[in-house]
Formats: C-alpha cells, sequence, structure tokens
C-alpha cells in the first residue's frame, strides 16, 4: 500500500507561517495527520522545531458541521536530516496532538 492510498499528499503548501515541505492529509477522518519537514545539514530536532514554530499544525485545525474535529487521528511531526558531509539521514517523529 503506497501513502497515496491513504493520504492525499501536498508538497510546499501553505501552513501557519510559511509553507511545509511535505504535508499529508488522511482520507479517513481518524487515520493520523503527518507533516514532514526536511533539512539539509541540520538535524531531525530542528526540523520538528520548525514545523512548531511556524504552526504547520494548523492545517488540520477546524471542525465539521455537527461539531467534531475535522480530523481525529494524532498529529504526528516528522523531521528528516540529511548531511551532505557523510550521506547520512536521521529521523525524528513527533507526536503534536493525540
Amino acid at each position: 500500500m503506497a501513502a497515496r492510498d491513504r493520504y492525499n499528499v501536498q508538497r510546499e503548501d501553505k501552513a501557519g507561517t510559511g509553507y511545509v515541505d511535505f504535508i499529508f492529509y488522511p482520507y479517513q477522518e481518524n487515520d493520523d495527520c503527518l507533516i514532514l519537514e526536511l533539512k539539509v545539514d541540520h538535524t531531525p530536532e530542528e526540523a520538528i522545531e520548525q514545523i512548531k514554530r511556524r504552526q504547520y499544525a494548523l492545517k488540520f485545525a477546524g471542525t465539521l458541521g455537527d461539531g467534531r474535529k475535522r480530523y481525529q487521528g494524532r498529529i504526528l511531526a516528522v523531521g528528516i536530516g540529511y548531511s551532505k558531509k557523510t550521506k547520512q539521514h536521521q529521523c525524528k517523529v513527533e507526536v503534536l496532538q493525540e
């Protein structure tokens, strides 16, 4: 199963106070929401800090007509850092909202 089977994947989407690298909108309201930030020569922690600082998770705010939250799943921040020098990457996932 591919991500596009469960998510509407948007690249460089306007979110919060900037543009997020990738945002995964779940087709099913109970699935997890994903915010992905990529960094070169920075740590995954720095990528996640950017997600928080720029409030990218606001893209998942809002309610349906009956008052339920639009998205019921967790909101996950995914930070990936890539080192040009070592050609290695690191990844970290943090739950922003249960």
